[in-house]
Formats: structure tokens, C-alpha cells, sequence
């Protein structure tokens, strides 16, 4: 019975996942994962790489995640069990891989610049 874990991030979100063989049972920020995310879609989008290799009811998970929104962490914490999987068992990775489970988006805000109301958006410009 060894644990696995993985970490995983995405925009300002950072999620930590601790596998153990078990039943199931998921855990976020000490919360059940259906109060924690009470959305459909952000549980499905979080769950991925379970889903991908049918390991769904097989794993007991317990996550932490800090920082970002409800989006940027679901998408932590798919990375993180995508991650814990890979650590548990080396002979997923072709399919995690494949389905691009094991790539963190790179993707940030990009800074506002002085001068400028947003980081592209500029100030109403006049020639006269």
C-alpha cells in the first residue's frame, strides 16, 4: 500500500494530490469533492486523467490547492493526479501522455504596461 503524489499548476493555482489505494473517496481542502465544486463541469474537467485510465473508485485522493479561481484550480489539480498516477504506476504514461494530461498550460496573465489601461487595451487616443 504505497502513496503517490504529484503537484500540479495552472495560471496562480497550486494543488498537491496524495494517492492511496482505496475505495474512492476524494477529498479537497478537507471538503468532499462535490461541495467544493458543486459544478459538473469543474469535478469532469478535475477527474480527467482518472477517467482516461479507468481508475475511477480505485484511489482514495486528498488534495490541497491554494491560490487562482475555481477554473485555474481544477486544472491544477488534474495536472497534480495526472502527476500522482504517472508516480503510482509508470505504465500509464503513454496513455496520460496521449491524451495530454501530463502538460502544464503554460498560459498566463499577461501584465498591464504603463501607459496603458490594460495590458493591450489602450487609453482613447485623439489626433486633434
Amino acid at each position: 500500500m504505497k502513496a503517490a503524489f504529484g503537484t500540479g499548476r495552472r495560471k496562480t493555482a497550486v494543488a498537491q494530490a496524495k494517492l492511496l489505494p482505496g475505495n474512492g473517496v476524494i477529498i479537497v481542502n478537507k471538503l468532499a469533492l462535490e461541495l467544493y465544486f458543486p459544478i459538473e463541469v469543474y469535478r469532469t474537467h478535475a477527474l480527467a486523467p482518472l477517467n482516461t485510465t479507468n481508475n475511477q473508485g480505485k484511489f482514495d485522493i486528498n488534495i490541497t490547492v491554494r491560490g487562482g479561481g475555481k477554473s485555474g484550480q481544477t486544472g491544477a489539480i488534474q495536472l497534480a493526479i495526472a502527476r500522482a498516477l504517472f508516480a503510482y504506476d509508470t505504465e500509464l504514461h503513454k496513455t496520460l501522455r496521449e491524451a495530454g494530461l501530463l502538460t502544464r498550460d503554460p498560459r498566463m496573465v499577461e501584465r498591464k504596461k504603463y501607459g496603458q489601461k490594460k495590458a493591450r487595451k489602450r487609453f482613447q487616443f485623439s489626433k486633434r
